[in-house]
């Protein structure tokens, strides 16, 4: 079988140095020298900085400039920003970031730098295995803390402050370091382990698409952890192993219909029943009812694959027709609730196909989005429309002969259908024509479908990043809206892993498979079904 786990990206302080501590003393001590200054100028009264009031929910994982503003906007402090360059005595947003600098240094000199034996063990364990190990770090310093401890060695990459600086990465909650340090590990996000102790991290690592988000709890701070979307947290990496996350990648979601009316009390890890007792504690969103989850107080919001999900798969793409029943059931739910269809198509495809006016379409994988009022064509995919060209042009010569091979270009992505072909000794030839066609050009990616290769831009963009996309369009949030993301096909994972633990992932499958999904369905009839029950249970 195919290795699923590949790469493991450590925050820093916190889950591999004993750094965090240091840093919380260096931003109380300049924090509160600057509130006695605006208490003494009669700007205001003096208040402690405290671990848990402040540092926490404005301070930690966050890059050294955005924690700063996030502290005084709480204490409604507005300065200017100002510029990295200014001096440590400046009144901006980066004077008092610098000052910050110059007294954690000083701390650190005082005490040096400690790590946590268990997390150094646990990195030789995965090196060990040919598991890769990267850093991720919102902090400037992580080069000197790692040298000042001895372990630079244990990463094959560094994503810091000063890389996200150089690059223009976005810092935590969104995914930009993890992500980069993934693509740096020449690893997709979804065979990728995050990490964290921070909710600001294990938030980014759910924005980055991960496929476990892992949460180290040694402030005690589980819920935090759980509420901010990790999948599991442990108090310390002495208490999980490599077997219990290579077999996450191989979880199960639950029969949908089977957990309306049940409230299941343990998830399937490969065949292994994980309950929330345990000492590895998985997220309780996972532990949820579907005849909760579609109460008549739910606000769904529903994102929905095409082929496969709304259709049965068939033979050729263009007979891909909805039914006139699902067609009339769609009308309905697009009346009452906001509905996207994200599609690995082309757009005008399945707009045409469907043909529902009113609602959101992402087609080419979420690459070309059409809404009310909104549009977006990713500005990376559309670079590589010529490139597109050139593959097309080297994969039909290539297939040439072999009977019942579509190709579908798409402008910015290309499909090669297999479903027809009846000759298997032609697959391994379609397999060579594809890997040559790509090969060496990294400005793209090979994805396999079922029954189809779909070779894509290899930029940090798919399926679940389109529907954060939408959610900003129509001022959806996560806490607000239930989000129902419906799909059968790999590329609906990427999606299904964005949505994990803050909203609904349903997978539609014949078979029950591994899957990123919440839970599973045998058909596009069964979607039918669920959508009549949502219907039926907030027609007040």
């Amino acid at each position: 079988m195919e290795r699923l786990l590949r790469a493991v990206i450590f925050d820093l302080d916190g889950v591999v140095t004993k750094t965090a501590i240091v840093h919380f003393y260096a931003w109380k001590a300049v924090f509160e020298e600057y509130l006695r200054l605006r208490e003494k100028e009669g700007r205001g009264p003096f208040r402690e900085f405290t671990h848990e009031k402040d540092y926490l929910p404005y301070v930690d994982g966050k890059p050294r400039y955005e924690g700063v503003k996030s502290f005084l906007e709480s204490r409604n402090i507005r300065l200017p920003f100002g510029s990295p360059s200014d001096p440590p005595d400046k009144e901006t947003v980066c004077g008092i970031g610098n000052r910050k600098n110059i007294q954690f240094r000083k701390v650190l000199q005082e005490k040096g730098v400690e790590v946590y034996p268990s997390t150094v063990e646990f990195i030789r364990k995965l090196k060990e295995k040919g598991i890769k190990i990267g850093v991720a770090s919102s902090s400037k310093n992580c080069r000197y803390i790692l040298q000042a401890a001895g372990i630079e060695d244990l990463f094959e990459t560094r994503v810091d402050g000063v890389v996200s600086v150089e690059l223009g990465l976005k810092g935590k909650p969104e995914g930009d370091i993890f992500v980069r340090a993934a693509f740096n590990l020449g690893v997709l996000p979804k065979n990728a382990v995050v990490v964290e102790d921070a909710a600001s991290g294990v938030e980014a690592g759910r924005n980055g698409g991960f496929g476990l988000v892992l949460g180290v709890a040694r402030k005690g701070n589980e819920d935090s952890l759980f509420k901010h979307y990790a999948d599991v947290v442990v108090r310390d990496l002495a208490d999980i192993d490599i077997a219990w996350i290579e077999n996450w990648f191989l979880k199960e979601p639950a029969d949908f219909f089977e957990y309306w009316q049940k409230t299941p009390g343990s998830i399937s890890i490969y065949g292994r029943e994980v309950s929330l007792s345990e000492r590895v504690k998985v997220n309780p969103a996972y532990f949820k009812r579907t005849s909760e989850v579609f109460s008549s107080s739910a606000k769904p919001v529903f994102f929905l694959d095409y082929d496969g999900t709304l259709t049965p798969i068939v033979s050729r793409p263009e007979l891909a027709v909805l039914s006139s029943e699902m067609k009339d059931i769609l009308k309905h739910l697009c009346k009452k609730y906001p509905v996207a269809i994200v599609s690995g198509r082309a757009r005008p495809d399945v707009e045409n196909l469907a043909g529902i006016e009113g609602i959101f379409y992402a087609g080419s994988h979420g690459f070309d989005i059409k809404g009310p009022e909104v549009s977006l064509i990713h500005p990376d995919a559309e670079k590589i429309i010529p490139l597109i060209r050139q593959v097309v042009s080297e994969v039909n010569p290539a297939v040439s002969g072999i009977e019942g091979v579509i190709i579908e270009e798409k402008q910015f992505s290309l499909a090669v259908h297999y479903r027809l072909v009846k000759n298997p000794e032609d697959f391994s030839r379609i397999k060579t024509a594809v890997e040559t066609a790509v090969a060496g050009k990294k400005e793209l990616r090979l994805m396999q479908g079922k029954k189809v290769y779909e070779i894509l831009p290899n930029v940090d963009w798919n399926k679940g990043k389109a529907v954060c996309w939408i959610m900003q369009a129509l001022n959806l949030s996560w806490d607000n809206d239930l989000i129902v993301y419906i799909g059968d096909d790999t590329t609906d994972e990427d999606a299904f892993r964005i949505v994990r633990c803050r909203g609904v992932g349903i997978l539609v499958a014949e078979e029950i498979r591994p899957s990123c999904a919440d839970f599973w369905v045998r058909s596009p009839d069964e979607i039918g079904k669920i959508f009549k029950a949502v219907l039926n249970n907030n027609n007040g």
